[in-house]
């Protein structure tokens, strides 16, 4: 049987989880051959409504496009990961923005402050970015080569140094959760 992840970004309409999804989608089907399908759904505001955008990837062809159980919750925000972290597959990883999510259903939760990092790199509606390469760090379920070049295929030619030094960022603060994580170990 063909090895099937599902993967969840959710938040609020305005976040980039789409765009987020559709990135995801295209490293993991063009940059790494894997089958792949990204799902889009938000609410009826243009901005600031539900947002969630789920990427199903597989070894084999896809029969059910959408997240059924997600292995993996990323949430930009409290509402989301209050809506879906019982949808989660059991073992499953959440990763929620530190900055905009302060209650944590589970001690497992994995919570980076992306919506910070971004200010800090002076444009904040690049937390998705940066919570792209927390996500690639984290899960390895797609290269950070892979998703920077088809980050950087998606977005304005004037916005590329930028938004690869969103990606890095994310990167680099997984890194650094995860040696913490082990040196308590």
């Amino acid at each position: 049987m063909a090895e099937r992840q599902e993967l969840r970004l959710a938040g609020s309409g305005g976040q980039g989880l789409i765009l987020a999804g559709v990135i995801l989608a295209e490293a993991v089907g063009i940059q790494e051959g894997k089958f792949v399908t990204q799902t889009q759904s938000y609410g009826p505001e243009a901005r600031g409504g539900a947002s969630k955008s789920e990427v199903v990837i597989s070894d084999a062809e896809i029969d059910y496009p959408k997240a059924v159980k997600p292995d993996i919750l990323l949430c930009m925000n409290q509402t989301a990961s209050d809506l879906y972290i019982f949808d989660v597959n059991p073992g499953g990883v959440l990763i929620v923005d530190s900055t905009l999510v302060h209650h944590l259903p589970t001690s497992r939760a994995v919570a980076l402050p992306f919506t910070k990092i971004a200010r800090e790199l002076g444009q904040e509606m690049m937390a998705n970015v940066v919570a792209l390469g927390a996500l690639a760090t984290l899960t390895k379920v797609v290269s950070l080569r892979s998703l920077e070049t088809a980050l950087l295929a998606r977005v304005p030619p004037d916005t590329r140094k930028l938004n690869k030094q969103a990606l890095e960022a994310g990167s680099k603060a997984a890194k650094a959760f995860l040696k913490a994580r082990d040196q308590r170990a």
